[in-house]
């Protein structure tokens, strides 16, 4: 059992003139009306630090906070391999099934910045993977390295490639997908990232390195993708769109978008997808620096290496 958690946010622009009972819905939406109407009740729901009414509206500026008592989180892996660290950078491999970072509610201290925190008190994720996706996190150490870093991201100036097995064969052993990523209606959430006319810019660059076909005849492809851009699951909605969508996606499926009728949530299990190199300038002093993440068994190639890490 963790040690419980008060989350707080300033109310901005997006949930000023909405009620309390209403804003929390719409960002805390699992846990449902009568549940939130019971903390409110408790006085674990704050407004400015007083305990808040569910009809009060919320103004730009104001802060709202909740505590949540100590629960059990679900089991999940807590290692986490070094693959690079200096006293700027520490980059580690996050294990399949370990959340980057608290989210929905399930995870406070089961997560990637938990167990790197443990062992370097204030680092910082740059970045951040999918609960279903493994490998490379880089994590800052210190706030100007951090900056610059991030800099560094916004400038599209970090190779970020990524190792995946998809459905089908593709027609091309090379190619490239810009389909924009915005979002589109999805009936528990609200809305999900998808495939979207009027979305964000995003491209992905794919190399297939082998075909393969499975014992019952399902043909499936493990590929490289290089991501140009960072949108959320840029890479499960790319290849969705092109027509090869991740073997195994509960969520996206032909044409990026989630598929019909679906419940699926976009953190739910199932796809391969591996974070498995990363490029950037140090933040030191300019040089190159480049680091890899073994991929797991299903996601090597005939004769790829494998380099040992130590496990924290």
């Amino acid at each position: 059992m963790n040690q419980g958690h008060t989350y707080q946010e300033q109310i901005g622009a997006g949930g000023a003139g909405r009620g309390v009972l209403a804003h929390l819905g719409a960002r805390f939406g699992r846990a449902g009306p009568a549940a939130w109407l019971e903390r409110i009740a408790l006085g674990q729901v704050k407004l400015d630090g007083v305990p808040a009414e569910a009809g009060t509206v919320l103004r730009a500026g104001q802060w709202l906070s909740w505590e949540r008592p100590p629960w059990t989180e679900p089991p999940v892996p807590l290692d986490a391999a070094v693959l690079h660290q200096d006293p700027l950078l520490l980059a580690v491999a996050k294990p399949r099934g370990l959340p980057t970072m608290p989210a929905g509610g399930l995870y406070l201290e089961h997560t990637l910045l938990a167990v790197v925190r443990r062992r370097a008190p204030g680092a910082s994720p740059m970045h951040r993977l999918g609960r279903d996706t493994s490998g490379l996190v880089l994590f800052a150490r210190t706030a100007t390295a951090a900056s610059v870093v991030q800099a560094a991201f916004r400038a599209r100036r970090v190779g970020k490639v990524y190792r995946a097995l998809c459905a089908g064969h593709p027609a091309h052993d090379a190619f490239t997908v810009d389909a924009p990523i915005g979002e589109v209606a999805h009936p528990l959430l609200g809305t999900v990232h998808a495939a979207a006319a009027g979305g964000r810019s995003a491209r992905s660059q794919v190399r297939v390195l082998e075909r393969r076909r499975d014992r019952a005849g399902r043909s499936s492809a493990l590929v490289e993708v290089e991501i140009e851009t960072g949108r959320p699951h840029q890479i499960r909605i790319h290849l969705a769109h092109a027509g090869h969508p991740l073997v195994g996606d509960p969520l996206y499926g032909p044409g990026g978008a989630p598929l019909p009728g679906t419940l699926a949530l976009p953190g739910d299990p199932g796809y391969l997808l591996h974070a498995w190199r990363l490029e950037l300038d140090h933040p030191a002093d300019g040089r190159r620096l480049v680091i890899e993440c073994a991929p797991p068994q299903e996601l090597r190639a005939s004769g790829d290496a494998t380099a040992p890490h130590r496990t924290w």
